[in-house]
């Protein structure tokens, strides 16, 4: 375990610079990316072959990668074993909306399963949780309550 003390010299830290993509397994390529492109406005942008099925969508610098579950399979990237995929230990993922409470009309009306909220957070922004298509928790959230100097993801 690495302490919270240790000192970092340059050559023994990896400097993230951002998050480039979340890579999901989802059970319906189509239903998800349907989900994610026209429910909450992401773009689809192209994907390189790589030999099994999926759908990239663009969020702002951020990109949801869609790959589909295939039994059987453990090959790093494509299909995933289901027995694999259900050990994981994500939580949940957020995108920045603009108007969050905006965001909860939305999802209600087009039937979503809402899991919390709205409601504003410490720093003052809105959020709300929600489950697409696969069972997985997204978060949306907005600043426009938030103080100057928060608004990190909960």
């Amino acid at each position: 375990m690495i302490s919270s003390t240790s000192t970092n010299n340059a050559a023994s830290v990896i400097r993230v610079k951002a998050i480039d993509h979340v890579t999901i397994v989802v059970d319906d390529l189509s239903r998800s990316r349907d989900f994610y492109r026209d429910l909450l406005g992401m773009v689809e942008v192209d994907r390189p072959d790589f030999g099994f099925p999926g759908h990239w969508l663009q969020a702002g610098a951020t990109q949801v990668h869609l790959i589909e579950t295939m039994a059987g399979s453990s090959e790093p990237g494509g299909g995933l074993d289901p027995d694999q995929v259900s050990s994981g230990l994500t939580h949940h993922f957020a995108f920045e909306v603009d108007d969050a409470e905006l965001a909860h009309q939305i999802l209600l009306s087009a039937g979503v399963r809402i899991q919390g909220g709205p409601r504003k957070r410490p720093d003052g922004c809105m959020q709300l949780w929600f489950y697409d298509p696969d069972g997985h928790c997204v978060e949306v959230f907005d600043r426009t309550g938030s103080t100057p100097d928060s608004g990190e993801q909960q």
